[in-house]
């Protein structure tokens, strides 16, 4: 009941009742309720889009497509079967969201620009073949729809309704959806989709379930609106200028928020409502449209909600001081924590010994050899140093261990299982973990969202299960008490320092209890104050039972914390020891000081 009160909740439902009881309110106003369908759409379509360009950040062009889908979908089955189109509504959705899932496998192979282009084409493509198919669309004469038998008597009152009820069902879908872990998935995958799949998130199926998920939607409300236009055609159907003014809709309030596309939907149906009853013809709808659009990317390129929100919040903090963050604190906080937090989920009592082997890898980019016939092994309970100097191989060979790269030749094992060819995503599930020497955390999420972000398997029920749900998050507080960032859960993590920030991606890796973590370069850009906090942090998870591979500049570091070492150079293993004996190695001391180190200094 507290949560009713607040502004951000009781706000939309008044307007939601304002809308429920206009017809009733307001009884002869025909004109205005076709207004309000029209903004209903609108809403309904940019609410659906939203789940895959404002969450995923895949942005659609074409996503009017599945208006048509659904439309075509509920004429050409009432014309079959005798049945108003109305009642074939979920029939709509659920061929929307097939023709999605066949359509998303193909076309989320690309990215961005690629992308938008690529949907732009399916909504051509998928016009034109409903024009050559005559004899099941009508070709370009299209499919007449009969209006119902109570159209004259009852006037737009059923289809206002029918068309709110599918709003209210769009905005519930959505609100699941931000609340689930696959909500919390597809804004990983928006903010970083390698990242995201390096901690188990399988971003091909999180981006084919949003993809099919925002169709519905729009297959839904095209079976009605068939019959509310009592005419079916290509063009009218697959318009481009439908999704484009969609998108602006979605920007305008917000994308990627509740109520954004919700509210951007009303306000451009209404502006396109003016425009055609003020300027008339659609020539001067695009221009108006087109300056909107522009005067949006200029002045409120988050959006009208999302720049409230903000203006909101500068007003609140304005005058608050700045709290200063004892990063000795930090360092000296408590190791100690529940031993089920960080254990590992892999059996410490399988028999290979070895728990990452690497034979042969070699990786090359065109003519440049990255990996030479790397071959070298972690052994299991350990911690194992690999240095280098700069440019010698060590980040390339990470990514072909964790699958961030495909090896040229060779193969990896984990836990005596080859692995060369797995996902990112499955390597994570089968105990393999790692943080990046630039941190690459989800900067627009919280940092108690980031360490739940992860997922330790794929399945139908890790993804409805909501966000904050299960004993996930009880897990990664008493991570972050370990890492001594418990100030920090309701903090977005870009406003964390660099240091701050790697500690957090390292307790991220943890949520995955991985058998083995490799660390590239974690102590780089720490405060000094944090290296010893960082060094403890590695020994307790070794001792909870984690094997490490760390990658690190920071010799003494290397050498106090690892048992074996090996050396990279020029992509090739130069040698492997222990700490004594690569301390004291020529070799290594000429591969990172040079061969000019041994002649004699010149005379004077």
């Amino acid at each position: 009941m507290h949560k009713l009160r607040e502004p951000r909740v009781f706000v939309p439902l008044l307007l939601l009742l304002v809308l429920a009881l206009f017809p009733i309110l307001l009884p002869d106003s025909t004109y205005e309720e076709s207004v309000l369908i029209a903004c209903f759409l609108l809403a309904i379509m940019a609410s659906g889009w939203n789940l895959i360009s404002g969450l995923a950040g895949y942005v659609s062009l074409g996503h009017s497509v599945y208006l048509g889908i659904g439309m075509y979908t509920g004429a050409i089955l009432s014309k079959a079967w005798g049945i108003e189109p109305m009642y074939l509504m979920p029939l709509g959705g659920v061929f929307a969201a097939l023709v999605a899932i066949g359509v998303g496998a193909i076309v989320l192979r690309s990215r961005s620009h690629a992308f938008v282009i690529i949907t732009i084409a399916v909504l051509w493509s998928v016009q034109l073949l409903a024009q050559v198919a005559k004899p099941i669309t009508g070709g370009a004469d299209g499919i007449v729809v009969p209006p119902p038998a109570w159209a004259k008597e009852l006037g737009n009152i059923p289809y206002y309704y029918m068309f709110f009820a599918v709003l209210l069902l769009t905005i519930l879908l959505a609100w699941f959806v931000m609340n689930s872990r696959l909500g919390a998935g597809l804004v990983a995958i928006r903010n970083d989709e390698g990242k995201a799949a390096s901690i188990g998130i399988n971003t091909t199926l999180y981006k084919i379930t949003a993809y099919a998920l925002s169709a519905i939607p729009f297959g839904v409300a095209g079976a009605l609106y068939g019959q509310y236009l009592s005419f079916v055609n290509p063009i009218g159907a697959f318009g481009i200028l439908t999704s484009v003014i969609l998108v602006l809709a979605a920007l305008v309030g917000g994308r990627g928020t509740l109520w954004g596309p919700v509210i951007g939907g009303f306000i451009i149906a209404l502006a396109n409502e003016f425009a055609t009853v003020s300027a008339g013809g659609v020539s001067a709808r695009v221009l108006i449209m087109g300056i909107v659009l522009i005067l949006v990317v200029m002045f409120l390129p988050a959006g009208l909600l999302p720049t409230i929100s903000a203006a909101i919040k500068r007003r609140r903090e304005k005058g608050d001081t700045v709290k200063f963050i004892d990063q000795t604190a930090i360092a000296n906080s408590r190791t100690e924590v529940d031993t089920s937090a960080i254990s590992t989920r892999m059996s410490t009592t399988s028999k290979v010994e070895n728990i990452l082997e690497v034979r042969d890898v070699v990786k090359t980019f065109g003519g440049v050899r990255a990996v030479d016939g790397v071959s070298l092994t972690v052994e299991r309970g350990t911690i194992t140093g690999l240095i280098g100097p700069n440019g010698s191989g060590k980040t390339t060979l990470f990514n072909c261990m964790t699958g961030t790269f495909t090896p040229t030749s060779g193969t990896v094992l984990l836990d005596g299982e080859n692995i060369t060819k797995d996902r990112v995503w499955t390597r994570a599930h089968e105990g393999l973990g790692r943080t990046f020497q630039i941190t690459r955390l989800f900067k627009s999420m919280t940092v108690l969202d980031n360490l739940v972000a992860p997922l330790e398997k794929t399945s139908a029920k890790q993804m409805v299960a909501g966000r904050y749900s299960g004993e996930e998050v009880d897990r990664a507080r008493e991570i972050l008490d370990f890492m001594g960032l418990s100030q920090f859960e309701k903090q977005n993590a870009a406003a964390l320092s660099f240091g701050q920030q790697k500690l957090v991606e390292l307790a991220q890796v943890l949520m995955l209890r991985p058998s083995i973590i490799l660390l590239d370069e974690p102590a780089s850009g720490i405060n000094p104050t944090l290296i010893e906090k960082l060094a403890n942090v590695i020994r307790r998870l070794n001792e909870a039972g984690t094997t490490v591979l760390i990658v690190e500049h920071n010799i003494p570091l290397v050498l106090s914390l690892c048992s074996k070492v090996h050396v990279l150079a020029a992509g090739q293993v130069l040698t492997s020891g222990t700490p004594e004996e690569i301390r004291n190695d020529p070799l290594v001391i000429e591969a990172y000081l040079g061969p000019d180190h041994l002649l004699e200094a010149p005379s004077v």
